[in-house]
C-alpha cells in the first residue's frame, strides 16, 4: 500500500475483517511480552514488559513534512481542561494539508440528517502536551481540544511502521470495533485523522493510567480491589460479548484507571467481530492463551473467560498462574491446565474456588460472566456500586 494509502483505507469498512490466521509483527503471535531466544536457549523468556514506556519527545518535533509540523506544543497539565469527549466532528476525518494540498480550516461536509456541518479534526484543533506512553508503532500524548478544553489522549501512529509491520488491516479494525463500543470499563475511541505520516486516534484520557503498573508497584491486590475489578471486567466482557466483539488479549497492560479508579479496556488490537463465533487465529500473550489456541483448535468468547481467570489470578498473587522458566513448559502447564495456589499470600477459598471455575480446559464449561457476577466471592468483596450497576 503506498504511503498516502494507510489514511484512506481507514475509510474503507469493506476491508475491515479477519487477521486470516497471520501472524503480526508489531505484537507478534504472543502479544506484548515478547518470546526470544537467549541465554537460556530457544526457551528461555524475556523478563515481563510494560506496554508503554516513557517518553521525552514530542509528537510536533521531527514532524517535517506534515502538514502541521509549524505547530507549537503548549504546555499542558490535566488540571488545564475537562475531561470528557471533545464536540462531536465527522468521524473519518480529511487528508492533511500535505497530502491532499492546502486543507481550508473551514473545511466541512455535511452531517447526516442535515444537522449543521462537522468540521473535521486536525493536529491544529489540539494543544498537545506530555507524552504518556510509547509503542512500537507510535506514542500516545496528553492533548487538549482547543475549542471545548476537554482533555483527550492523542495516539499518534506513523504509516511506515505501520506498512512494514503489514498492519494495516488491524488498525482498520480496532478503530471499527472500539468506536462503536459504550460502555464506563471501555475506553471511548472519539474519532481519527491522518496526515502524509501520521494516523491520529483520538481517546479517553485515563488519569491514573496504567493497570499493569499499579500491579507492579503493590506486587498483588488485595481480595476486595481483584473482585471489584473481575466484576467491572465481567460487565465490559459480557457487553462486548452481546456485540459479538471477542476481545482475545485481556491482560494488565492492556487496561487503564479512570480519574476515580475505575478500570477500562484500552487495547482493541487483537479484537473481532465474529458472529460466528469460531476463530482459529493464534494469538495474544503466551501466559493468558486457552488451551484451545496452543492446541490450534477453533475458538469463540469463551477466550476470554479463561483470560479472566488469568487475569483473576494474577491480580492476587502477583504472577501468571501457568508461568514456567520457558515458553514450551509454559504450553504444556496450560494445556494441563497445572493450577497451583501458594501459599504466600493467603488467599480465600472463594477466591480459589472462581478461578478454578474459570481455568476449565473445555470452553463449555467454563463459568458464563453473568454466573460469575453472581459467585458469592464476587458478591461478598466487590463494590456494591460496580455490582448495582445496570451494565
Amino acid at each position: 500500500m503506498a504511503t498516502a494509502g494507510v489514511g484512506a483505507a481507514l475509510l474503507d469498512k469493506e476491508n475491515v475483517g479477519a487477521l486470516g490466521g497471520k501472524a503480526l509483527e508489531g505484537k507478534g503471535a504472543l502479544g506484548k511480552r515478547p518470546l526470544e531466544s537467549g541465554s537460556g536457549g530457544a526457551d528461555a523468556k524475556l523478563p515481563r514488559k510494560s506496554a508503554l514506556q516513557p517518553l521525552s519527545a514530542n509528537v510536533v518535533a521531527g514532524s517535517a513534512g506534515s502538514a502541521h509540523s509549524g505547530s507549537a506544543a503548549k504546555p499542558l497539565s490535566s488540571a488545564a481542561g475537562s475531561m470528557g469527549p471533545p464536540p462531536p466532528r465527522a468521524a473519518t476525518s480529511g487528508r492533511g494539508a500535505s497530502e491532499a494540498g492546502a486543507v481550508p480550516a473551514a473545511r466541512e461536509r455535511p452531517a447526516s440528517g442535515g444537522a449543521a456541518a462537522a468540521r473535521r479534526w486536525q493536529l491544529t484543533d489540539f494543544d498537545i502536551g506530555k507524552p504518556l506512553g510509547r509503542g512500537k508503532f507510535g506514542n500516545v500524548y496528553l492533548a487538549r481540544e482547543k475549542k471545548s478544553m476537554y482533555i483527550v489522549a492523542l495516539k499518534v501512529l506513523f504509516k511506515n511502521q505501520l506498512q512494514q509491520s503489514n498492519v494495516e488491516h488491524q488498525l482498520r479494525r480496532e478503530i471499527e470495533i472500539q468506536s462503536h463500543l459504550r460502555h464506563p470499563n471501555i475506553l471511548r475511541l472519539y474519532g481519527y485523522f491522518y496526515d502524509s505520516n501520521r494516523v491520529y486516534l483520538i481517546l479517553e484520557y485515563a488519569a491514573r493510567g496504567e493497570l499493569y503498573k499499579e500491579l507492579q508497584r503493590a506486587g498483588s491486590f488485595d481480595e476486595r480491589r481483584t473482585a471489584t475489578y473481575i466484576a467491572s471486567l465481567a460487565k465490559a466482557l459480557i457487553y462486548c460479548h452481546s456485540k459479538h466483539v471477542i476481545h482475545r488479549d485481556i491482560k494488565p497492560e492492556n487496561l487503564l484507571l479512570g480519574l476515580n479508579g475505575e478500570l477500562k479496556i484500552a487495547d482493541f488490537g487483537w479484537s473481532v467481530h465474529a458472529p460466528n463465533s469460531r476463530r482459529k487465529t493464534l494469538c495474544g500473550t503466551l501466559d493468558y492463551l486457552p488451551p484451545e489456541m496452543v492446541e490450534g483448535s477453533y475458538h469463540d468468547s469463551a477466550v476470554d473467560v479463561w483470560s479472566l481467570g488469568v487475569l483473576c489470578y494474577e491480580f492476587l498473587y502477583g504472577q501468571p498462574p501457568f508461568e514456567a522458566a520457558g515458553h514450551s513448559e509454559t504450553y504444556k502447564r496450560i494445556l494441563r491446565v497445572d493450577l497451583r495456589f501458594p501459599a504466600d499470600p493467603a488467599r480465600s477459598d472463594g477466591a480459589k474456588d472462581l478461578i478454578k471455575r474459570l481455568l476449565v480446559k473445555k470452553p463449555a464449561d467454563r463459568l458464563p460472566l453473568e454466573q460469575v457476577l453472581q459467585h458469592p466471592w464476587i458478591q461478598a468483596n466487590a463494590d456494591p456500586a460496580v455490582l448495582a450497576r445496570a451494565t
